[in-house]
């Protein structure tokens, strides 16, 4: 028998169709140089394809915990920010996970598969964490995304530290530090109830490889070994990760056209964008239909933030267009 819960379940959709413009998924505009991938195949040539990959992806934790500073038994490899996400959620003791909504939706997606209940926190008016008014007993895990999707803000780090305080499991979501000013992987030296999520699909363009990684107390970090899936991230995914993280100068270049795009898409259109410490923009423009129109795909955004779309900073020539095409609908509202 089919449990209930996925009968009722809602799955992920994405748009699909033939659209000149794609900027709904927060993807990097960069594809690698094709020098750098001719070197990455012929370096692939020598992988032993009928021999599994590493059990945990150790070789790319070792890499990890040098660039990071931190010994390798604080990181936990995934395929993906997703799996670590389904991994945690089986992690921890409690009957519901908190949110602060409007975030990232596979946090809900995740808990819903579960069967477990979802308590949704709303951000305060500048979208950010509110004060502590609730109680957290029987709170399995609490998530917070910062920056936030998709509103794009960084959320205030004392209020981060004051919902560590509680005691209660934080995850805290950094998909998007690589384009903000701060970080709080430090924290991580003073609660054991952290756990930081990265991931190599923004900055380092990898969203096809599906590579990311958690960080947190080494005693928690080994509870939660145990549970994710062995030989979790194919070989092929794991050699072109380590690579890339030899790359500093080229990620480093990216990041900074990205943010540089970034601000002239705010300052441009100051008076509907918001501020954004991401690789995307919310803009309070109700042009999700007008820009389809025109065969550029962006992400309508709905709830609360009914109105408003996400735009991901793309290339010169995309982010010209996009922004071309906002001004012109700007243009003729009453």
């Amino acid at each position: 028998m089919i449990r209930k819960e996925v009968k009722d379940f809602e799955p992920y959709t994405v748009m699909e169709g033939d659209y000149r413009i794609w900027l709904d998924k927060n993807e990097s505009p960069f594809d690698l140089p094709m020098e750098l991938k001719d070197s990455i195949f012929d370096d692939l040539k020598n992988l032993e394809f009928n021999r599994y990959p590493d059990i945990d992806g150790r070789g790319l934790k070792k890499k990890l915990a040098s660039s990071l500073e931190l010994h390798k038994s604080n990181i936990v490899v995934g395929n993906g920010s997703d799996q670590l996400i389904d991994c945690i959620m089986d992690l921890f003791m409690g009957d519901h996970m908190i949110i602060h909504t409007p975030t990232f939706g596979m946090y809900s997606f995740y808990a819903k598969k579960r069967g477990l209940n979802i308590v949704e926190v709303p951000l305060d008016e500048e979208y950010d964490l509110p004060a502590i008014d609730y109680d957290f007993e029987g709170a399995r895990v609490i998530f917070i995304c910062s920056p936030n999707t998709p509103t794009g803000n960084v959320l205030d780090r004392e209020k981060i530290i004051d919902y560590l305080e509680t005691g209660c499991p934080v995850v805290l979501d950094e998909a998007y530090a690589d384009f903000a000013e701060n970080s709080n992987l430090d924290l991580i030296d003073e609660y054991s109830n952290l756990i930081i999520l990265r991931t190599f699909s923004k900055a380092y363009g990898l969203a096809a490889l599906r590579v990311g990684y958690a960080v947190g107390d080494e005693s928690l970090m080994r509870q939660m070994s145990k549970i994710i899936s062995p030989y979790n991230i194919n070989k092929i995914s794991l050699e072109i990760t380590k690579r890339m993280m030899d790359e500093d100068k080229l990620i480093q270049e990216n990041i900074e056209f990205i943010k540089k795009e970034r601000e002239n898409m705010i300052s441009e259109l100051s008076e509907y964008a918001y501020p954004s410490q991401t690789n995307f923009v919310m803009f309070d423009l109700d042009a999700y239909e007008y820009l389809l129109k025109k065969g550029i795909v962006v992400r309508k955004l709905s709830g609360r933030l009914t109105g408003k779309i996400r735009v991901t900073v793309g290339n010169k020539e995309e982010n010209r267009e996009v922004m071309t095409a906002l001004n012109e609908f700007v243009s003729v509202l009453p």
